[in-house]
């Protein structure tokens, strides 16, 4: 699932020798710092999480108790979404409930709820969908690529623990997802333009743009040549390149 996914960080480290509670574990790491976690990536943790749950079903045809963590960081987090994100677009961008601490006390950190139980419902109903998008997406990945899938296994089943390299090659055939539509917190918000460009970026997109033969050509729009435009401060020689037998 991770191999397939757009939005989730690159698998580094998958192994079946138990640790502590857990049978086995995959490692994703990412490769650059994070200080926030867009809407894509966290449906894409979804999707990632329902993956054990989908082989069992896939492989099995029963499942089993072994996917209990997941389904349980899964549901926090699309409940997470909903109530505290403003990812929902029904329920638009509040935050429902409160939390209160009381650690010195001895107390946990409690949930106060303060909306009634018609948003109640419609928060269950939201966080539901998304769980459900994400098995259906999962389902679909571990069906496109069972092969892949069963060809994991038997590496892990003969060596364990398989590093980022191995995992390159046993992922050679897994494509990337499309991206998803554009997310929109209502109809009448339709997004706009992308980021800025700098500077630097716009000087590098201008060394990509390709110029046309000669001024003729460009006039009759004819008898084009793709040809990379020079570097900056780079004055192109009228006469054309010199090859490697010193002709022109």
């Amino acid at each position: 699932m991770a191999a397939a996914l757009r939005y989730t960080d690159p698998v580094t480290k998958v192994t079946i020798l138990p640790r502590g509670r857990a049978l086995g574990y995959t490692m994703v790491m990412p490769t650059e710092d994070k200080y926030s976690t867009t809407r894509n990536e966290l449906l894409d943790q979804l999707a990632y999480a329902m993956g054990g749950r989908v082989a069992e079903e896939l492989v099995f045809h029963d499942p089993t108790t072994g996917a209990s963590n997941d389904i349980e960081k899964a549901t926090a987090v699309a409940r997470k979404m909903v109530t505290q994100y403003g990812m929902s677009a029904s329920l638009g961008a509040i935050k429902f409930g409160q939390e209160s601490s009381e650690m010195f006390l001895g107390r946990d950190v409690g949930h106060q709820r303060d909306y009634s139980e018609s948003v109640a419902g419609a928060i269950d109903d939201e966080v539901r969908a998304l769980i459900e998008r994400a098995h259906d997406e999962a389902w679909e990945v571990l069906t496109e690529h069972r092969v892949t899938l069963d060809q994991l296994v038997l590496e892990l089943l003969d060596k364990e623990t398989l590093g980022a390299a191995e995992l390159a090659t046993v992922f050679a055939a897994v494509s990337k997802r499309p991206p998803r539509e554009v997310w929109l917190s209502s109809e009448e918000r339709a997004v706009g333009s992308g980021p800025v460009m700098t500077p630097a970026e716009e000087v590098a997109l201008a060394g990509r743009e390709m110029v046309p033969q000669d001024e003729a050509a460009a006039a009759n729009g004819d008898d084009r040549r793709e040809i990379e435009a020079p570097p900056l401060g780079v004055t192109p020689d009228p006469a054309g390149p010199v090859d490697g037998a010193g002709t022109r």
